[in-house]
């Protein structure tokens, strides 16, 4: 059973780098992770309320994330091409680790602006917005993580 607390340290490493890559459900392993930890231990430290807790706050970080950068991008009237364009920026970003999902988001909306007749100040503002919801996003991820795993942690441990 020792091999399964090194699968549980695996989801939540995994789970918190899934904050700031948009392929990997970071909050959803993460909060695997979790429940699985509760598991081994058969439930014994961690209250089923504090497993509810972090289950919570795990759907509350994928709403944020699906939310964050769409609505930064609608928030300032930008076209559907923009918000298409800045998950698919997103997606192509990837490979430019941290930056370049930013760099992505920005340039993907910008391109959906321009595919959408707009004029280049427009899509500039787009762009922008989309890299700063998508900054706001991780963010807000990282922070409830962190809640998830001080809730799991507290009750494992006093």
């Amino acid at each position: 059973m020792e091999w399964l607390w090194a699968v549980v340290l695996l989801l939540v490493i995994i789970g918190v780098a899934g904050i700031v890559l948009p392929m990997l459900p970071g909050l959803p392993l993460l909060f695997a992770g979790l429940l699985l930890g509760a598991w081994l231990d058969g439930f014994s430290r961690v209250s089923g309320m504090a497993l509810v807790m972090v289950g919570l706050l795990a759907l509350l970080g994928f709403l944020v994330d699906f939310l964050a950068s769409m609505l930064s991008v609608r928030s300032i009237g930008a076209s559907r091409q923009a918000v298409v364009g800045t998950l698919i920026g997103g997606v192509v970003g990837i490979l430019g680790g941290v930056p370049g999902l930013i760099l992505g988001t920005v340039i993907g909306a910008v391109i959906g602006e321009v595919m959408a007749q707009r004029r280049l100040p427009q899509a500039a503002k787009a762009g922008i917005a989309a890299g700063v919801g998508y900054i706001v996003a991780v963010a807000l991820k990282l922070l409830l993580a962190l809640a998830m795993i001080a809730i799991f942690a507290w009750s494992y441990f006093y």
